[in-house]
């Protein structure tokens, strides 16, 4: 059972051509499954290839989507004036 819902999680009942627009904490969670998947000694090499392709282009949008975070966060300093986030 835990194996079917890694399987689904990392996509790879559709051959890892799931392209939805994941959270940073989705993408995060997506990346440990497929990080889990992997180490598994019975894995395909054609299998790990599919996750590690999938894996990296979610890691990509991750870190577009984190970029984003950062320029959107403000500082505020000791009298409550707002500055950007450098």
């Amino acid at each position: 059972m835990e194996e079917a819902k890694k399987k689904k999680k990392t996509g790879e009942n559709t051959g890892g051509r799931q392209e939805k627009q994941m959270s940073i904490e989705e993408s995060f969670e997506y990346l440990d499954d497929v990080i889990d998947r992997m180490e598994d000694p019975d894995i395909s090499l054609e299998e790990s290839f599919l996750l590690y392709e999938k894996g990296m282009r979610v890691l990509k949008q991750a870190s577009k989507a984190v970029d984003e975070v950062e320029k959107k966060v403000k500082l505020i300093d000791d009298e409550g004036n707002e500055e950007d986030f450098d």
